[in-house]
């Protein structure tokens, strides 16, 4: 099977989401290399290599230098690391998450550039300096661009003309089994009902404000919060008694909070770094079919409208939250039968599929045909961040 490089800002082991559910079926047609950002290591720089799944394995560059991510203090370093990633005279794909591990091509003389858009990079807190410029490269030499939702797409779509939008997906056989509420997990049972839930990353997305003012609203409300927390400060977070916080859970572990929940939440923040995601777990919600409520999220809004609850201030927060809970057996049975069509009508699977078959079909465009063989001009990091219409490269050590 051919190679399959991925260079990723999200650790493999972190919270399973996109990366994971893809990379986990696109290993049925190539064996997939993942390569994580750098972790800082005293002394010599080495390459932890661990076999993930079948065809998967990532790689974790450990090096002695105080930089975050794909810095380009990192490169030379990582360059040397990955050099021998695959076997001579093949030409990978080259699929890429973050555009800062661009310079990483050289050398690897790929057969197709991919550039996943997950997500608005440059619009989160303290992004790279060079990530506008790194992406404009990326888009410039990628053979086909996805998207993680509409919003993304309509961001792209007029700056590469092989883009395609793949919302999230959802594994919906995982996630109906927490329609047996008898599996609710048993780190829950202390907790009273009724629970309101929310799993996922806890960050500069996640709006404290607005669910300390739940939890003051109705002290019998027990929230209950499941994920890392990133990026913030803990000492931000609600500290009411009926907030209770799981921690990181696994993939597998997520079908049994839900089974032990009223209602699920979807508290984003409105700002930059919300403007453009497309969350995974509301149909994830769904497949449970459990009701939800959302701050009004455009790829929220725009196709589940209609099924999850919207609303824009605290105060109107916490009314859906009580509308939901007061429906009535006729009110959620409607309900289900809307998310269950909905759920139908996507899958991890049947987006994989798609995106290999883009993939295959692509036409090597300006990307491949500038690295050729390796021969590609080297120049400092400086220098490549100022050409951003060429691919930006770091000096080999």
């Amino acid at each position: 099977m051919p190679t399959l490089i991925v260079f990723c800002h999200l650790r493999w082991d972190f919270v399973f989401q996109r990366p994971q559910h893809l990379m986990t079926r696109l290993a049925e047609h190539y064996n997939i290399v993942f390569v994580e950002e750098p972790v800082y290591s005293e002394g010599q720089a080495w390459l932890k290599q661990t076999v993930a799944a079948p065809n998967i394995t990532v790689c974790q560059p450990h090096t002695p230098i105080h930089a975050p991510g794909f810095h380009d203090d990192q490169l030379p370093t990582l360059q040397n690391l990955l050099a021998d990633l695959v076997p001579e005279g093949e030409q990978p794909v080259v699929w890429f998450y973050t555009p800062m591990a661009l310079p990483l091509l050289q050398g690897l003389s790929p057969s197709k550039i991919v550039y996943d858009c997950m997500d608005e990079l440059a619009m989160f807190k303290n992004s790279p300096k060079q990530l506008l410029q790194r992406e404009s490269a990326l888009l410039n030499m990628a053979d086909v661009v996805f998207t993680g939702g509409p919003s993304l797409y309509q961001s792209k779509r007029d700056r590469h003309a092989n883009a395609h939008c793949f919302s999230s997906s959802v594994d919906a056989r995982h996630f109906r089994q927490a329609q047996d509420r008898d599996i609710s997990h048993p780190d829950q049972a202390h907790i009273p009902g009724p629970r309101l839930g929310f799993y996922g990353v806890i960050d500069e997305r996640f709006d404290v404000d607005l669910v300390s003012a739940m939890a003051d609203a109705h002290p019998e409300w027990q929230i209950v919060l499941v994920g890392p927390v990133v990026k913030i400060d803990p000492a931000t977070l609600p500290k009411q008694p009926n907030v209770h916080y799981m921690g990181q859970r696994t993939y597998d572990e997520l079908p049994q909070f839900l089974a032990g929940w009223d209602i699920c939440l979807l508290p984003f923040a409105m700002n930059d770094s919300t403007k453009f995601i497309s969350p995974t777990k509301v149909l994830e919600y769904m497949a449970a079919e459990l009701p939800s409520v959302s701050t009004p999220i455009t790829d929220v809004v725009v196709p589940y409208g209609d099924v999850v609850a919207i609303a824009d201030t605290a105060q109107q927060f916490i009314a859906a939250c009580e509308r939901q809970l007061a429906m009535s057996d006729g009110e959620r049975q409607i309900m289900a039968s809307r998310m269950r069509d909905v759920v139908a009508g996507t899958s991890w699977d049947r987006t994989a599929a798609s995106m290999h078959d883009l993939i295959t079909s692509a036409v090597p465009g300006n990307g491949a045909q500038r690295l050729g063989a390796g021969k590609t001009e080297v120049a400092t990091p400086d220098l490549a961040a100022a050409k951003v219409s060429a691919l930006p490269v770091a000096k080999s050590a």
